[in-house]
């Protein structure tokens, strides 16, 4: 039987029996899917637990008592070459992701590449331009400085005539 069946038959809900399974520390059989799967043995052990609540004693104080050593197993309807099927299904979405992961990677390298070579000619530009400006700067002083001496040079000659015809 499955959960809801039980849970009705014992007139509790779903979500009692399995909090009742999972307290009382029960080893149930499960299906494929992990539900639980009881036994008659299953379902007189959870009447004995609803009548002792219902005598007042307190989940935790309730011991379940046994006749056989319950073990619990998973039902499976599936062979290994199902097993097999996904596990070989689950390398090839690995495979896949580690191609899209590298073909990101290498993306980013060459987006990073063609930035850093951007960077590169800009730096090139502005020390061509910088050059540009200190010769220019150069140029200026030179100009500057000769035209100071040329200013110099007449107001000598000027004093020079005007104290000689002065």
């Amino acid at each position: 039987m499955n959960t809801r069946a039980v849970a009705e038959l014992l007139g509790i809900s779903v979500s009692t029996v399995q909090r009742w399974v999972k307290q009382l520390g029960l080893e149930m059989e499960r299906n494929e899917l992990g539900h639980f799967i009881f036994s008659e043995e299953d379902i007189e052990l959870l009447k004995e637990v609803k009548n002792q609540l219902q005598q007042g004693k307190i989940l935790q104080e309730i011991e379940v008592c046994s006749s056989s050593k319950r073990t619990g197993s998973l039902k499976t309807g599936q062979s290994d070459d199902y097993v097999d099927n996904l596990t070989a299904k689950l390398k090839e979405i690995e495979d896949s992701l580690q191609q899209k992961a590298d073909s990101v990677v290498s993306y980013q390298l060459l987006q990073h590449r063609r930035e850093i070579e951007e960077l590169q000619d800009q730096i090139s530009n502005l020390t061509a331009k910088l050059s540009n400006i200190e010769e220019l700067l150069q140029k200026d002083r030179e100009a500057a400085a000769s035209k100071e001496m040329m200013n110099k040079t007449p107001r000598k000659r000027n004093k020079f005539f005007q104290a000689i015809f002065g």
